[in-house]
């Protein structure tokens, strides 16, 4: 299921490249989609690895629409951020790029270039980075990690991410509404990876990225836990905010700035001693959880590896 964090008033329609019709599809066992002239996903042969995809449910993961949305209202919850500490992105990040500007075609070749990839585990994989519940949003960083993270054994961890996200969500959708960029998808048919969610999508603003911003958050909280994994785990972080591209459903550049915005808010979640205190009882957990925790499926962390290697960037 897909997590819908951003109800956003209206955006108009107004990217710039051209238009398609270009149907999602899942396609079967055996089959996968590439650019020409690009090593892709052959690479390290993952067609086979298509039915196991499947059985792992990352081909069909946040195609339903999300009823139970945990943060759809985190006005109603405390995060960490008083107003005073609560930064504010529209005034650090820079603007989004502007029609007919290089930017903007970099941008749009991003876009267009990584609709070739439907149908492939990249896609599989973009479409499960979509969905930001607490155990999926956890397990993603499973891999990076080297054991298998979830809520029922790391609680206080997931208590730390969950008010993290509560925290930092007010600025993200300021900024969205700030910038009321319109996603690449708006006004054509070209494909996204969550094709349910296309009109929910469509009436929210693109830049910045939410995903990316949560997805590098934890990404950052997880390597301060675990420095002896932080490489592999901010490499994933990456992974998780190029899916949004893969995806179809954010620029390139509005996931760049996801990053910085993320980045920005942990180093002010810094500042306040319930995050640090929240930060060191996580740290224990995983240190008990690390030698008893289940190895993570290595065919999982094959796709995610090959994502590493083949960025959209």
């Amino acid at each position: 299921m897909t997590l819908h964090m951003d109800a956003i008033p209206p955006v108009s329609a107004g990217s710039s490249q051209a238009d398609g019709n270009v149907a999602l599809s899942i396609r079967s066992p055996g089959v996968t989609t590439r650019p020409a002239g690009r090593r892709g996903w052959q690479g390290i042969g993952l067609r086979p690895l298509l039915p196991a995809l499947v059985a792992c449910g990352l081909l069909t993961a946040g195609l339903c629409h999300a009823a139970d949305d945990p943060l759809s209202d985190p006005a109603q919850e405390k995060g960490y951020f008083t107003p005073a500490t609560q930064p504010d992105a529209t005034r650090f990040l820079p603007p989004p790029p502007q029609p007919g500007t290089a930017r903007q075609a970099t941008d749009d070749h991003a876009f267009t270039s990584t609709r070739a990839l439907v149908g492939t585990p990249r896609w599989a994989l973009a479409t499960s980075d979509a969905d930001l519940h607490q155990d999926p949003l956890l397990h993603a960083f499973s891999c990076a990690a080297g054991f298998v993270i979830d809520s029922a054994h790391a609680p206080h961890l997931a208590a730390l991410v969950h008010k993290m996200d509560v925290s930092e969500i007010p600025d993200m959708k300021s900024s969205k509404a700030y910038w009321h960029r319109p996603r690449p998808f708006v006004g054509n048919s070209q494909p996204i990876c969550t094709e349910a969610d296309r009109a929910h999508l469509a009436t929210s603003g693109a830049y910045p990225s939410g995903h990316t911003m949560l997805g590098w958050s934890t990404a950052l909280i997880l390597a301060e836990l675990l420095p002896d994994r932080a490489t592999a785990i901010m490499q994933r972080g990456r992974v998780f905010g190029e899916s949004r591209i893969v995806c179809g459903v954010h620029w390139e550049s509005d996931v760049q700035e996801g990053y910085l915005m993320g980045a920005t808010e942990i180093a002010a979640l810094h500042g306040n001693a319930d995050f640090r205190a929240d930060m060191d009882a996580a740290r224990s957990e995983l240190a008990a959880l690390r030698p008893t925790a289940p190895k993570p499926d290595q065919r999982s962390c094959a796709v995610e590896a090959d994502a590493a290697a083949h960025s959209p960037l």
